[in-house]
């Protein structure tokens, strides 16, 4: 089975439609609310950000999705998102990637 990583805004926006349609249990109202608390930017942002950050070479889908939840503004939040990742970012990486987020926040 393959892996797929969506962001909080699309876990937001799938639970909202869901809870539309019909009463949400107790873990998806938990899972909607934390998203709600959180998310900043709409899914359209967020897909636009992460396909920015995926087109860094060394950014698999795991990081993207983690930047677009998190949107990092410092080198440490950054470099916490890849800690578990076999790469071994630049300076100069690290700041690519602030600045694709700053162009959205």
């Amino acid at each position: 089975m393959a892996e797929n990583y969506v962001s909080l805004a699309d876990v937001k926006v799938m639970l909202d439609a869901e809870g539309s349609k019909r009463e949400l249990g107790t873990v998806q109202r938990s899972a909607l609310e934390h998203s709600q608390s959180m998310v900043s930017l709409s899914a359209e942002d967020v897909k636009a950000l992460t396909d920015d950050i995926r087109a860094l070479s060394f950014v698999t889908d795991y990081a993207a999705n983690k930047i677009g939840d998190i949107l990092p503004r410092y080198p440490e939040d950054v470099r916490a998102i890849f800690a578990k990742e076999r790469v071994n970012l630049s300076a100069e990486d690290v700041k690519q990637i602030i600045e694709i987020v700053g162009k959205y926040l």
